[in-house]
């Protein structure tokens, strides 16, 4: 249910950002604690991203008051910070269904609306296809501006880098916004850093500097000595010679939750020429005192009171996954001091908390920059450590050249904790762990090991972890449906060795992971035969085949994509030894696979119980 727009009589005038450009200016800080208020309201009575969206008001009020949106181009990185924008844009009556089954999408979406100009869920994005429609727009011709909004932690990430080094040499109009929310607003950010913004981007001061520029241009000696007297001048009030460098003018840092600030900075650099950088200071969770004292435990929330001091704890449920690796890391690494823990800025999403606490000089967060981790484990492996990169299975599409080249290529000992494989639910198409099998299956010297529950993985970790070479466990998001007991002691397992779970006759399961559960409800009904297969990478080649002589037909399942997943190496095995036996794959099918719950999604994808009976029953009657 959608919360009263009657009690935010300010908001209920700002539907659309055409409606909101017709608000008074002095109306905006109104205009601003409703938003917020309303956000809260929302949020915690559907769940979904918080902290990131009340720190970011200010600023996406004015960004759509001072820019022509949607002809001017907003773009949005990551898509945490957007729930405002979202509200602003004509969805305010539908927030309420965010991150549920046929609601809207978690991040922004060009599906959506059209002012979602970039479908994102993956950060660092935002500043290279912001270039791109500010190419687009140059050769238009018809005055389009273009404004990319990035993360203080986004911006940490290569392709960020990347971006702006390309921006800075084409030189392009076009708007940087950095969204600093790290720490709080110190006493340096405030009225005069405000007042400095405002100078800055402002007309008098602009003409001044590109004059003088041209003045000196030729002149070398003394441009020389001119840019090194501004830069000396600008270091000592703003931090932006990193930016300046790279071919950006750069104003800031501003005070983000300064309406009038940010709206006069804004129309001030709108019509500027060049790539511009503003640098906006924000706190994670502003105006909502639980969020800002802990901004990650409130990034993403379940429903919850918003009159509670803090959020709802679940009681009585089992460890999950990421609970079960970070417990195997700490107890692995109390036996082995090479033992290193990578994340790329993924430490309380991995479960590596307790790890980076205790072994404080063994634990490195990389920050954003996936392939980095990747290359620095190989690095570390190289040096005869023992590197374990907790990674998401999504993240790790984007260091797919560096496992090839840095890590197999070179049959280097890195063990990957790949968490929330298969469908990770309310995130959506962008954080799906689908593709993970079918792309690390085709790397040589590579181990995939796919556990069925727990136990299983803690175990297939420390196979991994003694394997002289690369190898992946790969886990779901959240618990499985085993009540198997979860073992202290650690035993590897024989690498590519299957496990008969139940004999029966005529068709053969053959599962890979925690759909192993379901597998066995439909197994009991069929009276089929069950394996937990253990390995996709090496493959159980000869179980496969012995039971290929005593079963009729083959049915694969597996919580990634069909196509090149763990059936098609069945698939392949049985071809290439010229057997007859027909095989159904079940798995994820060829589309982006939308958001919902997990068992609402395995359920409308035949991948629960009853849909796994279901598609046997009617593909036997074939």
């Amino acid at each position: 249910m959608s919360v009263d727009i009657s009690n935010f009589p300010n908001l209920a005038l700002a539907d659309t950002p055409v409606e909101l450009r017709s608000l008074p200016f002095e109306r905006l800080p109104s205009l601003c604690n409703e938003l917020r208020e309303y956000l809260l309201r929302s949020v915690s009575r559907s769940s979904g991203h918080f902290a990131s969206g009340l720190g970011t008001v200010e600023l996406t009020v004015a960004l759509h008051y001072v820019y022509n949106t949607p002809f001017d181009r907003l773009i949005w990185d990551v898509g945490h910070q957007a729930y405002p924008h979202k509200i602003l844009t004509g969805r305010r009556d539908q927030i309420h269904t965010i991150r549920q089954k046929e609601g809207l999408h978690p991040f922004p979406w060009r599906g959506e609306s059209e002012y979602d100009v970039l479908s994102v869920g993956h950060s660092s994005t935002s500043i290279g296809a912001a270039l791109g429609m500010a190419v687009a727009a140059e050769s238009e011709g018809r005055g389009r501006k273009v404004v990319a909004v990035i993360g203080d932690g986004a911006i940490t990430a290569g392709m960020a880098f990347e971006a702006l080094n390309h921006a800075g040499d084409v030189h392009k109009d076009m708007l940087v916004v950095l969204n600093d929310n790290e720490m709080s607003i110190s006493e340096n950010v405030g009225a005069l850093n405000n007042h400095l913004a405002r100078m800055m981007s402002g007309k008098l001061y602009t003409t001044i500097r590109e004059g003088g520029k041209k003045v000196l241009a030729g002149l070398p000696p003394v441009k020389e000595l001119a840019k090194r007297a501004e830069e000396h001048l600008k270091g000592m009030v703003v931090p932006g010679t990193l930016f300046e460098e790279f071919g950006f003018n750069y104003i800031g840092p501003i005070d983000g939750h300064d309406i009038h600030a940010l709206v006069e900075t804004l129309r001030n650099m709108r019509n500027l020429k060049g790539p511009q950088l503003l640098h906006v200071k924000t706190k994670k969770g502003k105006g909502y005192e639980p969020a800002e004292r802990d901004p990650i435990g409130y990034h993403a929330v379940p429903k919850f009171n918003p009159d509670d001091t803090a959020l709802p704890k679940k009681s009585g449920v089992k460890p999950t996954f990421s609970a079960i690796f970070g417990q195997w890391l700490c107890d692995i690494a109390a036996q082995d001091e090479r033992v290193i823990g990578i994340t790329p800025a993924m430490r309380e999403g991995s479960g590596l908390v307790k790890f980076s606490q205790q072994y404080p000089d063994r634990y490195f967060d990389v920050a954003i920059a996936e392939q980095h981790a990747v290359t620095f484990a190989a690095g570390l492996a190289i040096a005869d450590k023992k590197p374990v990169v907790a990674i998401y299975s999504s993240f790790l599409q984007r260091a797919y050249d560096q496992v090839i080249h840095d890590v197999a290529l070179q049959n280097l000992p890195v063990l990957f904790a790949i968490d929330r494989a298969g469908l990770v639910g309310a995130d959506g198409p962008t954080h799906q762990g689908a593709f993970d099998i079918s792309f690390l299956r085709t790397i040589p010297n590579m181990v995939v090991m796919t556990p069925s529950d727990e136990n299983e993985c803690r175990q297939m970790l420390y196979t991994g972890y003694l394997h002289q070479g690369p190898a992946a466990v790969r886990y779901p998001r959240g618990n499985s449906q085993s009540d198997a007991p979860i073992s202290s002691e650690m035993q590897a397992i024989t690498l590519g060795k299957g496990r008969l779970i139940r004999e029966g006759q005529g068709t053969a399961i053959l599962a890979f992971g925690t759909l192993l559960q379901s597998a066995k409800l439909a197994a009991d009904a069929l009276d089929a035969t069950l394996v937990d297969m253990r390995f996709v990478k090496p493959l159980d080649e000869a179980l496969v085949l012995s039971l290929a002589a005593t079963h009729h037909q083959f049915v694969t399942i597996e919580d990634n994509a069909i196509m090149g997943g763990a059936g098609s190496a069945v698939n392949e095995l049985l071809m290439r030894q010229k057997r007859r036996n027909p095989v159904l794959n079940l798995g994820l099918p060829d589309r982006f696979i939308e958001q919902g719950t997990q068992e609402e999604i395995y359920a409308m994808l035949g991948l629960d119980s009853q849909g796994i009976q279901a598609s046997i029953e009617a593909w036997s009657r074939v």
